[in-house]
């Protein structure tokens, strides 16, 4: 079996060097005008520092370009990828067709991880961007983990799957919670509408809390649990999942440091031991909800929902 990639969305250049120690062999970085809910912003001189730190411990660094790309912005996409290509990041995350486009032109070389967030749910169109010059596919978070080992079998291009962290329920275009408080008639400045804010939408029936934050990508509302498959692991190790995302967005750098170490401490026993890995999953799963928040229940997310035809 191979060893999996750990991939991690560090808050800040800082965070990369204490991420490596405890297990991290990946980062996803970048700025938001470029890529969806990242964990922090990283500027140009952040990436290249990012780009140094990584590759000296072996690391690997991908930026996030997984936007959706109106005329007025695709005119930035030929420099900044030039820029990528130049300081050595290792994949460009894509969703839209225009950063593809833009890569083949600028910087053929580029490695490109295809993530549309919602449509990798099959092995035909994994390979479909396979085909046009994506080396991996981001699986959906909506597919379950009998979909996940069929895809990885059949797949003619690298896998990522994520196993840990909040997920995206909804995004628009729109400035919905600016709309909101306009409406209401409040001081925009004073009310705050970043990721830092922690606002939330309570829905009392369900006893739900969903996070929401405002960018210039739109308007995000989260999961109201963070997935959580660190006990479940055996099926993907076995098929060869070749990446394995921790989602930090909302997170602190000492929470997802632990984290790391757990999912490294556990998928290195799975792949020495698997007897020692089903002896011991059940505790894995209890140091993670120990670095919890209390206001974030772990669950398994759709790994195990069944699939409705």
């Amino acid at each position: 079996m191979n060893k999996p990639e750990i991939l991690v969305t560090p808050t800040k250049v800082e965070d990369i060097d204490r991420l490596i120690k405890a297990g991290a062999t990946a980062f996803i970085i970048g700025e938001e005008k470029f890529g969806l809910r990242l964990a922090g912003e990283f500027t140009r001189d952040d990436i290249k520092e990012a780009v140094k730190i990584a590759h000296s411990s072996g690391a690997k660094i991908y930026v996030a370009m997984n936007a959706l790309f109106h005329n007025d912005k695709l005119e930035l996409l030929p420099d900044y990828i030039s820029f990528l290509a130049e300081n050595g990041v290792d994949a460009i995350v894509f969703g839209d067709p225009a950063v593809l486009m833009v890569a083949r032109e600028v910087a053929p070389q580029m490695k490109l991880h295809w993530n549309t967030e919602t449509t990798a749910t099959n092995y035909y169109t994994a390979n479909y961007w396979g085909r046009k010059g994506a080396k991996r596919a981001v699986m959906a978070r909506e597919i379950n983990m009998e979909a996940i080992v069929e895809t990885k079998e059949n797949a003619e291009v690298e896998i990522e799957v994520q196993v840990h962290g909040m997920t995206c329920m909804f995004q628009s275009k729109r400035t919905l919670i600016g709309n909101y408080m306009e409406f209401q008639g409040k001081d925009l400045v004073v009310e705050g509408r970043s990721k830092d804010r922690t606002l939330v939408l309570h829905d009392p029936e369900r006893e739900a809390k969903y996070p929401i934050f405002e960018d210039e990508n739109g308007t995000h509302i989260m999961s109201p649990n963070d997935i959580c498959i660190i006990d479940e692991l055996e099926d993907m190790l076995d098929a060869g999942v070749d990446s394995f995302k921790i989602d930090g967005i909302l997170k602190s750098v000492d929470y997802l440091e632990k984290v790391t170490a757990l999912y490294k401490e556990a998928i290195e026993l799975y792949l020495e031991d698997p007897d020692a890995y089903q002896d011991k999953k059940f505790h894995f799963l209890q140091e993670a909800e120990k670095v919890q928040p209390r206001n974030r229940k772990l669950d398994t997310g759709f790994f195990f929902k069944e699939t409705v035809y």
